[in-house]
């Protein structure tokens, strides 16, 4: 790059605004993401985009595949365009992963507002805590809370992952998915679920209702056309390919390489005190009226002991002090606390429990109730003895379990070449605490990381104070405190530890692919959290087979029986992709399946009752993950086209080849534009940054961002700013080239001395002429940017647009001139008025077909409206036609009297339902019609032209 018009055209290039279904549509998204390409989704995230006028799209691609980044690649580019009011809306528990996902692999703003955060933004005087300059995170239960507000905001795209958990929301009975459907109406939505058909047809109904309403006609309609017997699947196949694309793992092996899990059981046997103890709370749990337990969170708070109780003596001793303090208030007439909240803030359990804490009212049953004195007495002496009992218990037998196993698990990633890291999870954070000293003390001093929610300890607080000093950290600083203490545990368990111990925080947003072994020291009964933990180690990048081990009771009969349930049903622990999706979407709720395996525990007093419980649950679950209606996905959802393979290597040998060239053409304008305030590292592609342009901007090294090879992603990991288009200084760059002076002009390209051969350009050495580059604007459905050259030679010959573009590939010397003569100047304007011309019709038959296609979709809408009704009719037409024979056949006055009257009475309903037939083909007429004149008002365009600059041009 040699001058001013260079960068000028380059940099508009770089950022123009692509038609809908352009090949170059995503190149801004995908040049600014850190992620690996993968042609399955590019495709889906084209998909997602292809039409302006659509509400919406489901990825429904098989787990493992990365919808995940999919939808990072579609909010990037939304970003890229100036769309800034996105929005994420997920399960709780992986809010934080797709906070460090957009942030990390995206460099997207991202924040996940809380209950928390929100209550502080309120009192901070925050009006709108939903209107941020990043992208906003909110789980689906208080998103649902947040509906008038998120209604308020005119969200340019809507992301719902785990999108499954709205196939109801068109019933009025399913409160969070008719409060979001509501509170997103009309918005651009991508929902996203690898299981969007699992038990009935309807559930397709109910996503597509959620993404827009008439898509389909309504429930009735939609039943009546493809539920019952005879339903038309090649219609709705056909109706659903336009919004919902689904990948199969087989079809992308090729570019997705995946290793293994392999299940290690270690079992223990509790010793005679630790029996004990289990024993005697279990006591206390089954009994229904004790004053430690409040009655109305009394299965949440049972739930919770249950879980400590399977942890660690050490952490349950802690909830029973809890309890006690709770009763000896009762004792002296106090309002006694409620028992949960500090509970559940002090062994941070996940999301998905504090929300139903949260959700349950508070009580104040204690302040009103009668006390039995004599009986209080007796449970403070319960609960002392045993909380003696659990204080008693230094070391337990699953903690020398623990040491086995690690000896196990360590010996096997030795024999694999693999690093020797271990990753252990726990419900509890005084288990945590416990462990950590636990192993400490047997032979991993200085090895031991811990990680958890608030990460506030003495010893978390040492490393991140260790690494922030370190200099080559100091440029990833991101200014969060929780953020980088995150950062310098990770660092520090990847490059000197051997084990993390983990809380559940540990099982959102944190990849920690270098480690192959995941101990569930602790095993949830929620299969979605164990999917959650295991996924930390197993996935995409993961090289080596991943060990999981888990630890059995064998002196209890529901522990067994729940191990062998997440083992053999849920097929959590081995084989390639662990837990699909297809199985675990059989459980609505993970806390309601935990509620399920309590009620067990709780009311079964011999294995005998427990084996049946078990087995009637097992049987249930059989049922549902049988009914999965494999045939009718497979027919509706999987396209098994014969070219799938070709055209996915197409696409990532396209996407590959324009990234190059962005990334060429990227870097020679940044040389360009900073020449005199930085120093170029060619080979690397690195440059330091001496005198940043602006006061936002740090000095440093930069790296210009590369997602061609692996060894670029560990390179970009330590102590480089990673440049891109959304960087500060990369705006700044582009901002900069778009403003530079570019009066008229000679330009001289110098084809002769150029390094490689540029065909079309030798072919004009010798010739001269005159060229303009215009931007072309147009704005319908969405804005549309186009770059415009028009050129002429010296004898009057027009010189295309592609030559005129490529004069640019080679370098040239600018000496500023007058402007071209009035005939010259009359023909530039012309060639380019007959260019602006040819494109506007082009973009104007493109659009056509997007309204086409929406308009259909109406008309269809429609039909469906009138079809349950003509259906009645139908099926009213035939019993009179049955009762009229029956009329014929009465052998008695009696008889004939009341078939006499039954066919009265179909006949009222049949000119009942002609009438009704009439008034919805008004109603629904009346509709379509006002919908497709919102189309047609959105079809009205608009344009304007920008000239760039004009010059004399030369090639020599």
């Amino acid at each position: 790059m040699s001058t001013n018009y260079h960068s000028k055209y380059i940099a508009h290039d770089l950022t123009k605004l692509a038609p809908p279904g352009a090949k170059d549509q995503l190149s801004m998204s995908l040049f600014d993401a850190s992620v690996d390409l993968n042609p399955h989704q590019i495709e889906a995230a084209t998909f997602a985009l292809q039409s302006p006028l659509a509400e919406g799209a489901i990825l429904a691609d098989e787990v493992g595949l990365g919808k995940t980044i999919e939808a990072g690649i579609v909010l990037c580019q939304s970003w890229a365009e100036r769309k800034r009011k996105l929005i994420v809306i997920c399960p709780a528990a992986i809010r934080q992963q797709w906070a460090a996902e957009l942030t990390g692999k995206f460099n997207l703003p991202a924040v996940v507002l809380d209950a928390k955060t929100y209550r502080q933004m309120k009192s901070e005087d925050t009006a709108l805590p939903l209107s941020q300059k990043r992208i906003v995170i909110l789980s689906y239960h208080f998103a649902a809370k947040l509906q008038d507000e998120l209604r308020q905001v005119e969200w340019d795209l809507v992301v719902l992952d785990e999108a499954h958990k709205l196939r109801n929301a068109y019933r009025p009975g399913n409160r969070i998915g008719q409060a979001l459907q509501w509170a997103v109406e009309g918005r651009r939505k991508l929902l996203l679920t690898a299981t969007p058909l699992q038990n009935s047809l309807m559930e397709i109904f109910g996503l597509t209702s959620f993404i827009d309403p008439n898509i389909f006609g309504d429930a009735n309609s939609f039943r009546s056309k493809y539920v019952n017997a005879g339903g038309d699947l090649p219609e709705l196949r056909s109706r659903l390919a336009g919004f919902c694309k689904r990948t199969l793992r087989k079809q992308v092996l090729e570019y997705v390489k995946y290793t293994k899990r392999r299940a290690i059981t270690q079992p223990f046997s509790p010793a005679a005190n630790e029996q004990a103890l289990y024993d005697g709370i279990t006591r206390f749990l089954q009994k229904e009226d004790t004053y430690a337990i409040p009655s109305q969170q009394r299965h949440l708070t049972v739930l919770i002991l249950r879980k400590l109780l399977a942890s660690s003596s050490q952490a349950i001793a802690g909830t029973l002090e809890t309890l006690l303090a709770r009763l000896e208030a009762l004792a002296e007439g106090k309002v006694a606390e409620n028992p949960v909240e500090p509970i559940v803030l002090e062994d941070e359990f996940d999301e998905e429990v504090v929300e139903a804490w949260d959700e349950i009212e508070e009580t104040t049953e204690a302040d009103n109730q009668k006390i039995d004195s004599a009986k209080l007495r007796r449970e403070i002496e319960e609960i002392a003895h045993l909380i003696q009992l659990a204080r008693s218990i230094h070391t337990d037998t699953k903690s020398k379990a623990l040491l086995t196993a690690l000896d196990v698990g360590f010996s096997e990633q030795q024999r694999m070449g693999a690093l020797k890291k271990a990753l252990i999870f726990t419900e509890s954070r005084r288990t945590q605490e416990y462990l950590r000293d636990f192993l400490e003390r047997s032979g991993y001093a200085g090895q031991v990381v811990t990680f958890s929610g608030t990460n506030s300890d003495r010893r978390a607080q040492d490393v991140y104070e260790k690494w922030v000093s370190n200099p080559k950290n100091s440029q990833r600083v991101s200014g969060s405190r929780q953020i980088d203490v995150r950062a310098a545990l990770i660092d520090a368990f990847r490059d000197s530890a051997s084990i993390m111990i983990a809380t559940e925080a540990a099982a959102e947003g944190v990849n920690l692919q270098f480690c192959s072994q995941v101990i569930n020291y602790d095993l949830p009964w929620n299969p979605q959290r164990i999917e959650q933990r295991i996924g930390r180690c197993h996935r995409y990048g993961q090289t080596h087979d991943v060990i999981v081990v888990n630890f059995l009771n064998e002196r209890n009969d529901a522990d067994k029986r729940v191990h062998a349930l997440l083992t053999e049903k849920f097929n959590l622990f081995d084989g390639v992709f662990g837990a699909s999706d297809e199985v675990l979407g059989t459980i609505e709720s993970g806390l309601d399946f935990e509620k399920r395996i309590l009620a067990i525990y709780q009311d079964c007093r011999t294995p005998q009752a427990i084996a049946a419980a078990f087995d009637e649950l097992q049987a249930q679950l059989d049922e549902q993950i049988r009914s999965r209606m494999e045939d009718t996905r497979r027919t509706l959802l999987e396209h098994f086209d014969e070219d799938v393979h070709a055209r996915l290597k197409l696409r990532l040998a396209d996407a590959r080849e324009q990234l190059d060239r962005m990334g060429r053409r990227f870097w020679d304008l940044t040389r360009w534009t900073l020449q005199d305030s930085a120093k170029f590292d060619q080979a690397n592609l690195a440059f330091d940054l001496i005198t940043p342009p602006a006061g936002d901007i740090r000095p440093g090294r930069y790296h210009l961002i590369s997602r061609n090879s692996a060894s670029d992603q560990s390179q970009n990991e330590h102590g480089y700013f990673l440049y891109r288009l959304s960087h500060t200084l990369g705006e700044h760059v582009i901002a900069a080239a778009k403003a530079a002076d570019t009066p008229v002009a000679e330009l001289r390209f110098d084809v002769s001395n150029h390094p490689g051969r540029v065909t079309i350009v030798e072919a004009l050495k010798g010739r001269k002429g005159w060229l303009t580059l215009r931007k072309l604007t147009v704005t319908t459905f969405e804005t549309e940017e186009y770059l415009l050259f028009s050129g002429i030679d010296e004898n009057g010959r027009s010189i295309d647009h592609e030559a005129c573009a490529k004069l640019f590939s080679v370098g040239a010397s600018a000496e500023v001139r007058g402007d071209p003569e009035a005939a010259l100047a009359s023909r530039l304007e012309a060639e380019a008025v007959q260019h602006v011309k040819a494109l506007l019709n082009q973009s104007l038959e493109a659009n056509n077909k997007h309204f086409a296609m929406a308009r259909d979709r109406l008309e269809r809408w429609a039909e469906d409206k009138i079809y349950a009704a003509e259906k009645a009719l139908k099926d009213t037409k035939e019993q009179i036609k049955g009762i009229r024979r029956e009329a014929r056949q009465a052998t008695t006055l009696e008889e004939e009297a009341a078939i006499q009257a039954k066919l009265q009475e179909l006949e009222r309903r049949q000119r009942k339902q002609r009438q009704e037939i009439f008034n919805q083909e008004d109603e629904v007429a009346e509709k379509r019609d006002e919908l497709i004149a919102n189309l047609q008002k959105r079809l009205q365009r608009g344009h304007s032209v920008e000239t760039l600059f004009t010059i004399r041009w030369a090639v020599v």
